[in-house]
């Protein structure tokens, strides 16, 4: 059940921000081997100064806060994290220099839906998380 929030200083259109919400999703599941049916996502927009990043060239800046159930390889969050990356590259001309994603790992009963609490993931099914 993760929580994948995007803050940036980009002014995405609604199709824009659908069609992110959409790929990450897609990029999610691929790399992290689970279903889309609980996948989170929020798109937040900023102005300029609200965001900083020491290493920042011009240009717009994307972050990615990914909550996420514990339990996935470094490579599985790497993976996600560089396509996730390289997608916003291309699709939105972000910089590669202001792109940041921080994963923050909870136990599963930690994440809730309405008809459901979160269990651990054990690498070995797609179980909904």
């Amino acid at each position: 059940m993760p929580l994948l929030q995007f803050d940036t200083t980009l002014s995405p259109s609604d199709a824009e921000k659908t069609a992110l919400a959409e790929r990450v999703t897609e990029l999610y599941t691929t790399e992290m081997a689970t279903t889309a049916g609980h996948v989170a996502v929020t798109i937040r927009e900023r102005e300029p100064a609200d965001l900083h990043l020491g290493r920042a060239v011009d240009g717009p800046l994307c972050f990615l806060d990914a909550e996420i159930r514990r339990g996935r390889s470094f490579d599985r969050k790497r993976a996600f994290a560089l396509a996730t990356m390289e997608y916003i590259r291309d699709s939105f001309d972000v910089p590669g220099e202001n792109l940041k994603v921080v994963f923050t790992e909870h136990r599963g009963e930690q994440l809730m839906g309405v008809d459901r609490v979160g269990g651990e993931w054990d690498g070995d099914s797609e179980d909904g998380e």
